[in-house]
Parts: structure tokens; C-alpha cells; sequence
């Protein structure tokens, strides 16, 4: 059977605008929260997120483009064209034929979709809409305009599972070479929905952590004190490629993508199973497919929101499924120093699993100080600090509103 390896990656985050600066700030446990800059969030419930640091897109775009594009597209292009360039691929001569982009976003264009309706609403009632309207906002237009730029002409479309849709692209890249319908996949995320609507919307949810005094270290994963989620934005790009087409050409390998799971909850608009049903049934069918034991696997970046039901839910899950070896394993939530990057997180926290069995290196879960008695207090959660171990298998866990669970699994190279 083809085998699957991870050749590029590329990242923009809000503790990091390219791959060495966002695993640096991991590893160091960088907060990438802070007070809202980019519109007035004063009457907000929630006035913080994790937003990108110093992005402009004058440095990446001629105006004449980043007028096409949203900001999820702009994202998308630039943590694409880093991984591009980071594996090495030829894009002259490489076959454009057997190269397709799989390219997900939760949200798509809300920015746009915001202000072309405020336009409307706030004028005499004339239609005066962007022809650009339309094509800034569906969320495949990230994929199609990365295929127009670099002309790659193999399968190209984009995943929606909500916060699970990137890990879903990189599964349908993985099972797509597997197909043999290409060699290389561009597969990632990318969301830009802080803003009005995005942050208002997540507020009356009741999702968002509110915690406006304490907003750096408000993302606080398993901590009895959380009240939340914290916004992220910013995009994760990897370079999903068959093995001997990787061997062939000399490429970096990172790591082999070995196994994917994805289920459903069938449960709640919003809430996850209370004892992680799904979560555990997707870990499993990712290491059953992987052909990997229980015992096998040193590091689970988890989904980790910060909520106060789905932590507890995804660590019950952890120690229904691996018994005693749960206490054996690292697990982390990288969310407590990204925030949420929602439709992105799958790409942003595979990269972080990667680059934890690359480096051997377990990236920590900050905010922590006071326990919950409903989560198992013997887990390593990798508390505030790094951890140095040996990682041989990552899991990485994403699940999204709607009862999605998707989880994939990599093995070093």
C-alpha cells in the first residue's frame, strides 16, 4: 500500500507569522492573547483574542490582489507558499497534474460577508456590491486561487467540519494518495473571524471565556477556573506527499502520517458527549488503522478548548481508551497559547505534533494552576513547562460543533 509522509509545513499564528517562530513560542509557552486591536470590542462580553501580531498585507499582496482575497485567503496563501517552500518542491517541474489542494476554513469570508451587508443596510437601499463579493467569501476559494497561483491541477476542494476541518483535509489527502488520484497534497486551514460578528456570535454561545482582567492567561486548559475558549486566528499549511514520490526527489520527511479516524458524536448541537464516546471510537480507529498499540503512543495534542464540558469529555475519553497507559503518555492543549484558530486548529496543532516527534520535544499546556477534581489528576497534562522525551507516535485530536471528531495519527519518520 502507498504510504503518506509530511515533506513542508508552514504556519501563521498568533505566536508566530512563520513555522520557526510559532514552534519557538510553543515550546517557550508564549501567551498569544491580548486586548483586541483590530475594531472596537469595548461593549463585548469577551474584549480579547488571539489575533496575528504585526500582519499586514501590503507586505505579502499588491493592492490589486488583497482586494480579491479575505483575510482567511490571504492566511492561506502565505502559510502555503512557506511550506511550499520548506519541502523543497520544484514547482517548475514538479507533475501539476498529480499535485492537489485540499484546503479547509470553518467560517470562510465572515469579514467580507460583514461589510459588504453593512454597506447595503447602512445605504438608501441601492445594491452595490463588490463583484468580488462572492468569491471572497466561499470558503473553497482559498484552494482554488493557490491552484490558479503555483497550477496544480489535481483534486482540489475544501473540507467543512467546523473546528475539526483542517484535520479533515489532511485525512482526505491522505486517503487520496493512498487512492493514488495524486502524490502531493497541499492540505491546512485557515480562519479569520475576529470581528464583529464572529466574536458577538461565540459570546452568545456562552463559548468564549469573559475573563477580561486576566485575558493573557485567560485559555487555561483543565484548569478548574476556565470559562472558555479565546479566539485564534491564522492558517497551518502541510505538504502531504506518497512516500517513494518523497524518496524520490530527496525530500525532508518529518513525519509518515500513518492513520485517521473520524466519527460522530450523534449527541448535541454543541456539547460533546459527556464521556467522550466519539472522541474515544475516532482516537481508536486512527491506531487501529495506523496498526499501532495503545502503549505505542508517547504524545496526544488534544483538542483542549478550555470549555468547561469538552475538557473533561476528551480526558475521560483518553483514560477510557488507553487504561494505565493514559499516566504513561504526554498530553497537551497548544489552544492555551494559540487560542482557538477554529476551522485551522487541525493544521496548526498537527504541525505542533509533528515538530514534538521531530524535535522530541512535548510543548505545555500554560495557565494551569488550579486542578479540577473532574479530570483525572494523574494525566501528564504537560503543565506550563516543555517536556523532553522521546516521541515516536502523536496523536492529534480536533472536534467541532455539530458533533464532528477527526483525529490523525504521525509516526516518525
Amino acid at each position: 500500500m502507498r504510504r503518506v509522509v509530511i515533506t513542508g509545513l508552514g504556519a501563521l499564528t498568533p505566536i508566530g507569522n512563520n513555522l520557526q517562530e510559532y514552534w519557538e513560542n510553543l515550546r517557550e509557552g508564549v501567551s498569544g492573547a491580548d486586548i483586541i486591536r483590530n475594531f472596537d470590542a469595548s461593549k463585548f462580553k469577551t474584549k480579547f483574542a488571539c489575533e496575528l501580531k504585526g500582519y499586514n498585507p501590503s507586505d505579502h499582496f499588491d493592492r490589486k490582489e488583497a482586494r480579491k482575497m479575505d483575510l482567511f485567503t490571504q492566511y492561506a496563501h502565505i502559510a502555503t507558499e512557506e511550506a511550499i517552500k520548506d519541502s523543497g518542491i520544484d514547482t517548475d517541474t514538479v507533475d501539476k497534474e498529480r499535485v492537489g489542494i485540499i484546503w479547509s476554513s470553518g467560517i470562510g469570508g465572515i469579514e467580507t460577508l460583514m461589510q459588504e451587508v453593512k454597506g447595503f443596510v447602512t445605504g438608501d437601499g441601492t445594491p452595490r456590491f463588490s463583484p468580488f463579493f462572492i468569491p471572497r467569501m466561499i470558503s473553497d476559494i482559498a484552494g482554488g486561487l493557490i491552484s490558479i497561483k503555483y497550477g496544480f491541477k489535481g483534486p482540489n476542494f475544501s473540507t467543512v467540519s467546523a473546528c475539526a476541518s483542517a484535520t479533515n483535509s489532511l485525512i482526505d489527502a491522505y486517503t487520496y494518495i493512498i487512492l493514488n488520484k495524486a502524490d502531493i497534497f497541499v492540505a491546512g486551514g485557515s480562519e479569520a473571524a475576529i470581528n464583529e460578528p464572529g466574536l458577538g456570535g461565540f459570546n452568545s454561545m456562552q463559548a468564549l471565556s469573559t475573563n477580561n482582567d486576566e485575558y493573557k492567561t485567560a485559555s487555561r486548559p483543565f484548569d478548574k477556573t476556565r470559562d472558555g475558549f479565546v479566539m485564534g486566528e491564522g492558517s497551518g499549511a502541510l505538504i502531504v506527499e506518497e512516500y517513494e514520490h518523497a524518496k524520490a526527489r530527496g525530500a525532508n520527511i518529518y513525519a509518515e502520517l500513518v492513520g485517521t479516524g473520524m466519527t460522530a458524536d450523534a449527541y448535541h448541537l454543541t456539547a460533546p458527549h459527556p464521556e467522550g464516546d466519539g472522541a474515544m471510537k475516532v482516537m481508536k480507529q486512527a491506531l487501529d488503522q495506523a496498526g499501532i498499540a495503545l502503549n505505542e503512543v508517547d504524545y496526544i495534542n488534544v483538542h483542549g478548548t478550555a470549555t468547561p464540558l469538552g475538557d473533561i469529555a476528551e480526558t475521560n475519553a483518553i483514560v477510557r481508551l488507553f487504561g494505565d497507559h493514559a499516566y504513561k503518555l504526554n498530553i497537551s492543549a497548544t489552544k492555551s497559547m494559540t487560542g482557538h484558530l477554529l476551522g485551522a486548529a487541525g493544521a496548526v496543532e498537527a504541525i505542533a505534533a509533528i515538530m514534538a516527534i521531530h524535535d522530541d520535544i512535548v510543548p505545555p499546556t500554560i495557565n494551569f494552576s488550579v486542578p479540577d477534581p473532574d479530570i483525572d489528576q494523574n494525566l501528564n497534562i504537560t503543565p506550563n513547562k516543555a517536556e523532553n522525551r522521546r516521541v515516536n507516535v502523536a496523536l492529534s485530536n480536533t472536534f467541532g460543533f455539530g458533533g464532528h471528531n477527526a483525529s490523525v495519527v504521525f509516526r516518525k519518520a
